[in-house]
């Protein structure tokens, strides 16, 4: 074993040694559960950690978990496989490998991974010896299109019960080829799972848990992660609003479920002094403020995933203060009043107006507000009046803004809404950078990025494709740029019929925004 192998092997032996609630168990189903960005990220994620716990759950299964280096190229410096966290074994080594997807631009994490682990890339370049390759994640509540060349299954939805029938199937498969066949087949059969190319496929539906199965919640607290020790909880899941632009919204499996505030405190542990209520609409929830309440007089930390400025009162926003918050964070998406009319976000100037307010009197540092920009129809005169407002807003409290491009998902009323443009979309950060100087903060993703994120959401197998080319080729924008030309990738359009399915062949064609 060389010295740097070594070194990787050490690091994460640490970070196992500083969790709290790892799991360890002996079982015929060994899962390699994998999540295609580093361990600080994975760690972070509700989802990830959650399928873990309901893997040790099932009575014949066990996870291990497996993420992408911190540091790639010493790992292949080294020489060395990509091990399992619990066990330190090659991920190929076990007989399925699970992937944790949350958006477009993980699947060059995949083609790593993969790659790292000594296997094709691509499905259809492997056999029967080798791991059968599944993935679930956030991502295929929108577009799991891209993903279907890398992997044998997918997971649609929410996959809490899904894993239990996957994990059921397998364990009672024979060995061999034929096992694999017979799961597959079985898998293609049933609602909820995507076996890409079957014959006998179903079309994709999305799964929704059971109410029983809520809430989702850690598994494991940990120091090193990007929201460091915080305990993650639900306290609700879906949202009962309609935003036109969000996946998470009222007619996506049913709309917002919320759990009881009696059973999110019973699960929450007693070490943990920090504690995230996440959600996409954490603050609709009708007994958010006796839940924060009870958890800040117990002297815990506490964050809040989704503040919306029309629920915030007083109470909430001193209570948050009180628990160690200094920024108020929530959104005004659109930079007007007209756009986020248009796209049904209901913020008014009224509610951001005493937002700020009310994080002033709390003695808050900062008001954050996240922005879309780049929106259908969105004129300078929009963005003038975000800087009208935005100068108002400053000078009630220190005012930042995060800033990312309008990309169209799919299984959304914009769905095939096409891309600003990156050069349109600097221009307007240009502007507003220098029309708020001295006033506001402007933290922007990039609008390059932007496009390849949008290229992925709104594309089929070619842009999946484009993406392990990319990948291969180093992974720079103009090789994103290279590779969705040479493989024809076009953003292409999709609807949600009304009996839940996913329509996933592409509807209608638009045209690529020049990068």
């Amino acid at each position: 074993m060389s010295v740097s192998h070594w070194s990787l092997i050490e690091e994460q032996r640490r970070r196992l040694a500083a969790e709290v609630g790892t799991l360890h168990k002996q079982a015929p189903v060994q899962i390699a559960l994998a999540y295609p960005s580093p361990y600080h990220v994975g760690m972070s994620s509700l989802g990830f950690q959650t399928i873990y716990r309901e893997l040790h759950l099932h009575p014949q299964a066990s996870a291990e978990r497996a993420f992408l280096p911190d540091d790639v190229a010493a790992l292949r410096a080294a020489r060395a496989p990509l091990l399992t966290y619990e066990g330190e074994r090659p991920i190929a080594e076990l007989p399925v490998l699970a992937f944790s997807v949350a958006y477009e631009l993980e699947l060059t994490g995949v083609c790593e991974m993969l790659d790292l682990a000594g296997l094709p890339v691509l499905a259809r370049e492997r056999d029967a010896s080798m791991p059968l390759v599944i993935a679930g994640g956030p991502l295929t509540f929108s577009n799991p299109v891209p993903l279907s060349p890398f992997v044998d299954v997918i997971l649609m939805g929410e996959a809490e019960q899904l894993v239990h029938e996957l994990c059921d199937l397998i364990a009672g498969a024979p060995a061999g080829p034929g096992g694999r066949a017979l799961v597959l087949d079985t898998l293609a059969a049933r609602p909820g799972f995507w076996v890409p190319g079957h014959p006998r496929g179903l079309a994709p539906v999305v799964a929704r848990a059971d109410d029983e199965r809520l809430p989702a919640r850690s598994q494991i607290v940990t120091p090193h992660t990007e929201l460091s020790s915080m305990f993650l909880i639900e306290p609700e899941r879906g949202c009962s609003r309609g935003c036109t632009y969000c996946v998470m919204r009222r007619t996506t499996n049913g709309g917002m479920r919320t759990v009881e505030p009696e059973r999110v405190l019973g699960l929450v542990p007693d070490h943990a002094r920090k504690v995230g209520l996440v959600g996409a609409a954490v603050t609709d929830h009708p007994r958010i403020v006796p839940l924060l309440r009870t958890l800040v007089d117990a002297g815990r930390q506490v964050g809040i995933s989704s503040l919306r400025a029309d629920r915030l009162s007083a109470e909430l926003v001193g209570l948050l203060a009180r628990s160690g918050a200094r920024t108020l964070t929530t959104a005004s998406d659109g930079a007007s009043e007209r756009l986020r009319d248009a796209i049904d976000r209901k913020t008014k100037e009224k509610h951001l107006l005493a937002a700020a307010q009310l994080a002033r009197d709390a003695g808050m540092r900062t008001l954050k507000l996240y922005l879309m920009l780049g929106l259908p129809g969105e004129t300078s005169a929009d963005l003038d009046e975000l800087v009208r407002f935005g100068s108002e807003l400053s000078k009630i409290i220190p005012l930042a803004y995060g800033v990312a491009p309008f990309v169209a998902k799919r299984n959304t009323p914009m769905d095939g809404a096409p891309f600003a443009g990156v050069n349109e979309v600097e221009h307007k950060l240009g502007y507003l950078r220098a029309a708020l100087r001295g006033r506001a903060e402007l933290r922007a993703t990039s609008a390059r990025w932007a496009w390849v994120e949008y290229m992925l959401s709104q594309g089929d197998e070619s842009a999946g494709l484009a993406a392990m080319d990319a990948w291969r080729a180093g992974g720079s924008f103009a090789a994103w740029k290279r590779a969705f030309k040479e493989r024809g990738a076009t953003p292409r359009g999709a609807q949600r019929p009304s009996d839940g399915r996913l329509r996933l062949p592409a509807l209608a064609a638009w045209p690529t925004a020049a990068p």
